[in-house]
């Protein structure tokens, strides 16, 4: 029997949650080791080390990240799942800042899990914008923007980014209309281009 029930699973979330709390990069196996009443050798049979924690992080927070998305979008088209999308991406970020973090990692391709995770958060944006009549290589300069976006917005406003007398949420709705127009008008405005 594992030692205080541990088990990969529940080693991994500790960690998503502990990240969450105190940042992800104040995540260290010796904290975690701590919150379990246990000494750290006790972990490494669930881990290697701190870079394959933070790499599983990142697949549980990619996982979570896309099931909240695909959620919001399912029967969504056009103005509605981008904003269903980006309302989901934001509240995400906000309430779960050490994960999201997590998220953002490059971590190796054979970290259990990557492949699937990165796989079906491509495919969940890409049917958002393909709502758009996207092709390549629209598609994928639109969904630079749009990542950029989302991240650039509640990064910032999660870090208190926002201290103006203006609501964060009356510019987050002004930025996803924003965003909508570009989408609207992608293609116009590659014509206009060349």
């Amino acid at each position: 029997m594992a030692r205080a029930g541990l088990t990969t699973d529940r080693v991994v979330t500790a960690a998503a949650d502990l990240a969450d709390e105190i940042g992800l990069e104040q995540v260290t196996v010796s904290a975690l080791a701590r919150g379990f009443g246990v000494k750290d050798p006790s972990l490494y049979s669930h881990v290697r080390n701190l870079d394959e924690l933070r790499a599983r992080v990142s697949v549980l927070a990619t996982g979570e990240l896309v099931d909240r998305l695909t959620a919001a979008v399912v029967g969504r088209a056009g103005r509605e799942a981008l904003g269903a999308f980006a309302d989901a991406y934001r509240g995400y970020v906000l309430a779960h800042p050490g994960r999201y973090a997590a998220a953002q990692l490059q971590i190796p391709a054979e970290t259990p899990g990557a492949e699937l995770a990165h796989r079906r958060a491509g495919e969940i944006t890409l049917a958002v914008l393909r709502g758009y009549g996207l092709a390549e290589p629209d598609l994928t300069d639109a969904v630079r923007l749009l990542r950029a976006t989302l991240h650039g917005f509640a990064v910032l406003e999660g870090a208190g980014g926002f201290a103006h007398s203006r609501p964060a949420q009356a510019s987050w709705e002004r930025t996803v209309d924003a965003l909508h127009t570009a989408l609207t008008d992608w293609a116009g405005q590659g014509q206009r281009r060349a």
